[in-house]
C-alpha cells in the first residue's frame, strides 16, 4: 500500500460494517407486485450492500477520495416481504493498495437471504473527474 493512499493503520481486514433498512414498496421487485407479494428485488440487495461496504470504509478514506464498486457476486438466497427489515454484515477480507474485497451475508428477521462477494476500488475524485471528461470528449469527437 502506498503512503498516503488511505489511513492503512485504520483500514485493515477484519474490519465488519453492518447497516440496516426497511424493505419497502419501492425497494421490491415491480414486476411481483401485482398479484403476488412485493419482494425485496436482487438489484436493491446488490446496491444496499454497495452502500454498507462503501459507508464503512468511507471513515477511513483520505479528503477528496472515494470508492467505486468494481466486482459483486452475490446468491439471493430467500425472498423478503415489503416491511420486514434486513441487515447486511460486509466483512473487509483483503485490502491490497487501493483495491478491497468484502464478503457479506445479508438476513431479514426470519432468514439468511443473501450471500456473497463485493470488491471496491479508492479513487481520488478529481482524477476520476478528469478520466471521465477526457472520455466524454473522446466519445464527442467521434459522433
Amino acid at each position: 500500500m502506498e503512503a498516503g493512499d488511505i489511513m492503512a493503520e485504520q483500514l485493515q481486514a477484519g474490519m465488519t460494517f453492518d447497516k440496516t433498512i426497511m424493505v419497502t414498496e419501492e425497494l421490491a421487485a415491480k414486476h411481483l407486485a401485482g398479484e403476488g407479494v412485493a419482494v425485496f428485488s436482487t438489484p436493491e440487495l446488490v446496491r444496499f450492500i454497495e452502500i454498507c461496504a462503501l459507508e464503512g470504509v468511507r471513515l477511513f478514506l483520505k479528503t477528496g477520495q472515494d470508492t467505486v464498486g468494481m466486482r459483486v457476486d452475490v446468491r439471493h438466497l430467500a425472498a423478503t416481504p415489503v416491511g420486514m427489515r434486513v441487515s447486511a454484515t460486509c466483512t473487509l477480507v483483503e485490502v491490497d493498495r487501493r483495491r478491497l474485497a468484502f464478503t457479506f451475508e445479508v438476513h431479514d428477521e426470519l432468514d439468511k437471504i443473501g450471500e456473497g462477494t463485493h470488491e471496491r476500488f479508492i479513487i481520488d475524485r478529481d482524477k476520476q473527474q478528469q478520466r471521465l471528461q477526457e472520455k466524454l470528449a473522446r466519445w464527442k469527437a467521434t459522433a
